[in-house]
């Protein structure tokens, strides 16, 4: 596996690659790696000759400095499972310079109001941070195919749309949700928790199986009521949002429609780590 760790020496790489005729697979990470990045790779390894993995803690993503400065960093570690899961040929590990060379601040997107939706409200300038790290990425490695997974839905639907408007050569894929035994939806935000608080947090999916049951025969209104409830009653956890939307606009509803898809959204914060979940209801 190679170790790319500047710009130039990832742009001499990938001209090799390209004149070879190698298709690239590639996946973004901010390191703290686990199963669900890992589950990226092996549906990049499906469709692509080349499958790349890079990992950068990206600065203007974190509205709450705090949060930058607790965020999990252990290079060796992630390096070494990238290296023993033998699904990645190349990652790449730039600095801050290569990824903002001037100043270290985002560009403004419009994403035809997709960042004003549930992440949006509760952390401003957060997708305009996801945008331009994800834009410069792209025009660094140039891929082919990109992979994202799906437990960071409305990151992934603001993707598509930033590839749409900028017309970049890029085909994003989203990735079903790779969860523990008990349900929990991997994160590496999940390492800063104890083992029997991991386990406790299952409720945020049991709700979730529980909210697809609901939802053919409850209203929106009572299901809410309901969610509410279930973590009003859970101690050491703050349920800070909880709501179903459309998937495609992911605007919130109060109202089913036959022919729309939808989606439950929720966020809890246990022990002070905030977790996102989400699930398509059928």
């Amino acid at each position: 596996m190679e170790i790319i760790k500047n710009k130039k020496t990832l742009q001499d790489f990938i001209e090799r690659q390209k004149e070879m005729g190698k298709k690239i697979g590639f996946a973004p990470t901010m390191g703290a790696l686990h199963n669900g990045h890992l589950a990226l790779y092996e549906e990049a390894r499906k469709d692509n000759d080349l499958v790349i993995s890079s990992i950068f803690v990206n600065p203007t993503q974190f509205n709450n400095p705090e949060d930058l400065k607790k965020y999990p960093r252990d290079i060796n570690r992630d390096i070494l499972i990238l290296k023993n899961s033998g699904l990645v040929d190349a990652v790449y590990i730039p600095e801050v310079a290569d990824i903002y060379p001037e100043k270290t601040e985002s560009q403004h997107y419009d994403f035809d109001g997709l960042e004003n939706e549930m992440e949006g409200k509760f952390r401003p300038g957060h997708f305009d941070g996801v945008g331009t790290v994800v834009e410069e990425l792209f025009r660094q490695v140039k891929p082919d195919n990109a992979y994202f997974g799906e437990k960071d839905f409305q990151q992934l639907a603001i993707i598509k749309k930033m590839v749409e408007k900028k017309q970049l050569p890029v085909k994003v894929i989203g990735v079903p949700i790779y969860r523990a035994e008990n349900g929990l939806a991997l994160s590496s935000r999940n390492q800063r928790l104890h083992e029997d608080r991991k386990e406790a947090a299952k409720v945020i999916y049991n709700t979730l199986n529980k909210v697809n049951d609901w939802f053919r025969t409850v209203t929106i209104p009572e299901i809410k009521e309901r969610v509410t409830d279930i973590f009003d009653h859970e101690q050491g956890m703050k349920l800070e949002y909880f709501l179903i939307a459309d998937e495609d606009t992911l605007k919130e509803t109060d109202f089913f429609y036959k022919d729309r898809k939808y989606r439950a959204f929720i966020v809890v914060v246990v022990d002070g780590v905030r977790l996102i979940d989400n699930m398509h209801l059928d």
